[in-house]
């Protein structure tokens, strides 16, 4: 076992848009930092379909982005149950964009590099290096050579939902009951598409657990999606496409052009992120959406509060768990109350039935919700988006509604 330029400050476990992100933060600040990245090239393979935010974007300075990311822009969304009923919120702007997720990451790999952070790609971190229970650097394999000692005075772990390297650290790790299964898939020749839309499929009967959705791009083609916690979420996909009465006009003759499959946990933050030189950022950390399985924004919020708590660390002479635990206050401050609504939402839709379901949109169309939301424009943080909206007497009624639902399908 050699070693590997041991004076790195970070070693970045991740190349996404997380890991990215970090050590853009962490090489502004004059660090020396390392993103290794198993596979080959940024991006590839995509595991997300990059319906993001614009306002959250437009927040971390990170929109307009330039040409051949952005796909498409959507004010419109389209809800429904699975007998076909309709709920439609349109907004006054767009709100949502979907991404090209492979250019998207590119692109933030490249601020990355032009900071001065360094990339090693086709790298796979095979385990921490520890010492006394404090983490020192990684062994890192490259290709075929032999693994390699690399040490580090802080590891940022942003490899994604294995969670690997946060297990060896003996940290709690993301709770599996809260995992749903995705399919990814590219499509050609979908049709009876608004492009101004994003299209959401509810119910037990076609995606339990979690939803569908296919999100239109202005060529006719379409990113197409479906997550579940309960069997086979490939079989999920292929019967939404052929038995949903409005899907299957949309999806009956498509054509799949590529597929993918990932999991998604919408179990909330793990309560420990960070260790003596560890700080585990984005899907290790479980820091995603209850409601959506969206990790993008929350993981680069978090990427860069972790990079300002490493950069201090550092620069104090101490990266102890004391000293790091202000990362786990930033995120705690930042995330955890809309996190407890977004639990709670997430469990309300799983406790209802598909007739239930039904109902809920129904009854949502007719008390005009739709006009209550028309000018939401924050969509990430839900429970700030609620406090915001729950004033006007069609969120009230609606909010009266929806616990009256609750309590009756959970006696």
């Amino acid at each position: 076992m050699t070693t590997q330029n041991p004076q790195l400050d970070v070693v970045v476990v991740g190349g996404g848009p997380v890991g990215a992100y970090a050590a853009l933060h962490l090489a502004k600040k004059g660090l020396a930092v390392r993103v290794f990245e198993e596979h080959p090239q940024i991006g590839l393979p995509s595991h997300c379909a990059g319906h993001i935010s614009i306002r959250s974007l437009k927040k971390m300075g990170l929109y307009p982005l330039p040409n051949g990311i952005v796909e498409n822009n959507f004010s419109v969304a389209n809800f429904y149950s699975p007998q076909g009923t309709k709920f439609t919120l349109k907004l006054s702007c767009p709100v949502t964009t979907a991404l090209s997720r492979a250019r998207f990451d590119q692109f933030l790999a490249e601020q990355a590099k032009a900071a001065g952070a360094e990339f090693a790609l086709d790298s796979r971190v095979e385990s921490l290096l520890m010492q006394k229970g404090a983490v020192q650097g990684v062994r890192v394999k490259t290709g075929e050579n032999n693994p390699v000692q690399v040490n580090s005075k802080i590891v940022l772990d942003a490899e994604g939902v294995s969670s690997r390297l946060v297990r060896q650290t003996g940290l709690p790790t993301l709770n599996p009951a809260g995992l749903v299964y995705a399919v990814e898939a590219e499509m050609e020749n979908v049709q009876n598409l608004d492009l101004n839309a994003v299209e959401v499929y509810f119910g037990k009967a076609y995606a339990p657990g979690f939803y569908g959705w296919v999100i239109p791009r202005l060529d006719g083609s379409a990113k197409v999606g479906l997550a579940t916690n309960r069997g086979d979420p490939r079989e999920h996909l292929k019967r939404l496409m052929t038995k949903h009465p409005v899907a299957s006009t949309q999806l009956g003759k498509a054509k799949i052009t590529t597929m993918g499959y990932h999991a998604i946990t919408l179990a909330g933050p793990i309560p420990q992120a960070y260790t003596d030189g560890f700080l585990a950022v984005g899907d290790c950390a479980s820091q995603v959406k209850p409601t959506t399985g969206g990790g993008v924004i929350f993981g680069l919020t978090a990427a860069k509060e972790a990079a300002e708590v490493a950069s201090q660390a550092i620069a104090q002479g101490d990266v102890s768990a004391q000293v790091l635990w202000a990362y786990q206050k930033r995120c705690d401050e930042l995330f955890n109350f809309d996190i407890r609504v977004m639990l709670r939402l997430r469990r309300f839709l799983d406790s209802l039935s598909d007739e239930r379901l039904d109902e809920m949109l129904r009854v949502c169309r007719k008390l005009g919700v739709d006009a209550a939301l028309s000018d939401v424009t924050e969509i990430d943080f839900q429970g700030k988006m609620l406090l915001n909206v729950v004033t006007k007497p069609a969120m009230l009624a609606a909010l009266g509604y929806f616990g009256l639902l609750y309590l009756t399908a959970n006696p």
